[in-house]
């Protein structure tokens, strides 16, 4: 997998996230997309991938979180999905776990909001968005029976020095991922270097 790989499956995965979006019923928030997400199996898949988009962008960060190297890198062209201007990559290093499939997993949609934890922050995401009740309780119940057949995971994923908590609530489908977030990756990356 390289930079050429990533480019030609985008529109592809794209146009399904795009749909995802739809089926969620986020579309109405227009949300701002902060960046895509990688997943690679390697360690020189991800160096190759990391050497390749410096050349089209800034690695600006590079951060331990839970116990592996992910990159931030602003590309100077952003990608674009529908009506949305993508700035940034993330491309984590691989841990103990093996994706079936490599390349670009999910996206993460920035919700603007000041709550501190999942649970507040998923209250106030209903709030507005009253149909995604309806999915979380499903899933809640982990049956795997869920008519919707989309997974929701709740986390506060956290680097190093990072001061500002982003709970984020995933909802994953058919081998791809949307993030809701209440922060977005470049303010989070300012909060690591406030004192």
């Amino acid at each position: 997998m390289n930079y050429q790989y990533l480019q030609h499956t985008w529109p592809d995965f794209s146009q399904r996230i795009i749909a995802f979006i739809h089926q969620l019923g986020l579309e109405g928030l227009s949300l701002h997309c902060d960046h895509a997400a990688l997943r690679v199996n390697n360690s020189q898949t991800a160096q190759l991938l990391a050497d390749e988009f410096s050349q089209y962008g800034d690695i600006i960060s590079n951060n331990m979180i839970n116990g592996r190297p992910i990159l931030i890198i602003k590309l100077a062209e952003p990608l674009v999905m529908g009506k949305m201007n993508i700035q940034c990559v993330e491309l984590p290093f691989p841990s103990d776990k093996a994706y079936p499939v490599e390349g670009w997993e999910h996206i993460e949609l920035v919700f603007p909001s000041q709550a501190k934890t999942s649970e507040a922050f998923v209250a106030e995401l209903i709030e507005h968005a009253p149909q995604l009740a309806e999915i979380i309780v499903a899933d809640s119940a982990n049956t795997g029976k869920s008519e919707h057949n989309i997974k929701v995971k709740l986390s506060s994923p956290k680097g190093d020095n990072e001061r500002l908590a982003n709970p984020t609530i995933a909802f994953k489908a058919n081998g791809i991922c949307v993030k809701v977030h209440p922060h977005d990756i470049q303010t989070i990356l300012a909060s690591e270097s406030a004192s």
